[in-house]
């Protein structure tokens, strides 16, 4: 090796020593704070997540022993696991966001110090920023509306809603798309974005309707007292603690067409029992009318009869 070689390689060992010293620990300085920085977030999100999960695990209302009072609380327990799979949704998306911040910040930095221009870089990032923008505009609407609809609980797995296209079962809930199934069994994706509406049919109580159809002459006080009884002895069967907030109530005189008097029966539900309420009251109503000897409405000159249910049905 000649003097200028030996010259060239010392100069060149200095100066790769004399970076490690400054732009190189620099760099490392800041991958190493970047890393410390996201860890340090994401544990203080993960004990904001417990944190609230626990509060809304101990937290409780008291039932009063009443029918009522017991699907509250049920109904209660229920919005708290909802409330922490809520909870535990936002904090993935929180953790996700810190370290795409974070890594960005780290990244820009560290190029920044390598000697990379980003003046020109960052003008192109938001020329293609802007395009992107144009471009994926719905992917965004899709992603900012799945945000408002977790925190603001609109519907959750479980739940039967009616978005308009579709009615049925919410089977999965995304940032981008909810999966629902219909009664026919089909699976339905539909992006959040394109959601104006959302009609939840499984939040707080539903009503069932029942309309008992008896011929014109019957005395209506003595149908009232029957359906009345039947609807008591239906909220005392233990089959149905929890799914009826309260005995069934006769809400009078519904209609009077022909020789068909119409009387409605309504039962406040626990969410998702509406259907099966209806149709047990419906068969206990029919037999209670049946054993108390209480005619049914006359068959019309084709055929036409009035039914139980929430309009024409079977015949009594």
């Amino acid at each position: 090796m000649t003097d200028l070689d030996f010259a060239t390689t010392w100069l060149t060992a200095q100066r790769f020593q004399d970076w490690l010293l400054t732009d190189g620990l620099r760099i490392l300085l800041t991958i190493v704070f970047a890393v410390v920085v996201r860890w340090l977030l994401h544990r203080l999100i993960t004990r904001a997540v417990r944190t609230m999960t626990e509060r809304t695990s101990t937290r409780h209302e008291d039932s009063d022993g009443s029918r009522a009072g017991r699907v509250w609380a049920q109904a209660n327990g229920q919005a708290r696991a909802r409330h922490q799979q809520r909870t535990a949704t936002l904090g993935s998306l929180l953790r996700s966001v810190v370290t795409f911040v974070v890594g960005l910040i780290a990244g820009l930095t560290v190029m920044d110090l390598i000697g990379i221009p980003l003046g020109p870089l960052l003008a192109s990032a938001g020329v293609g920023g802007v395009a992107l923008g144009f471009g994926a505009q719905s992917l965004v609407k899709d992603f900012l509306s799945g945000v408002f609809m977790i925190l603001e609980d609109q519907y959750g797995v479980g739940d039967v809603i009616n978005t308009g296209e579709a009615t049925g079962t919410v089977e999965e809930v995304s940032l981008r798309v909810t999966r629902l199934r219909d009664a026919d069994g089909v699976t339905w994706y539909v992006r959040n974005g394109e959601i104006i509406r959302i009609g939840n049919l499984s939040q707080h109580r539903a009503t069932a309707v029942v309309d008992v159809p008896v011929a014109y002459d019957e005395d209506v006080a003595k149908v009232t007292a029957v359906l009345r009884e039947a609807g008591e002895r239906m909220a005392a069967d233990p089959a149905w603690e929890g799914r009826l907030l309260d005995a069934p109530t006769v809400a009078g005189v519904e209609s009077i067409t022909g020789q068909t008097l119409t009387i409605r029966v309504l039962a406040e539900t626990s969410p998702g029992d509406k259907i099966d309420v209806q149709r047990e009251l419906r068969q206990r109503l029919k037999s209670a009318t049946d054993g108390a000897g209480i005619k049914a409405p006359p068959v019309g000159p084709f055929g036409a009869y009035g039914g139980f249910g929430t309009g024409t049905g079977a015949k009594p």
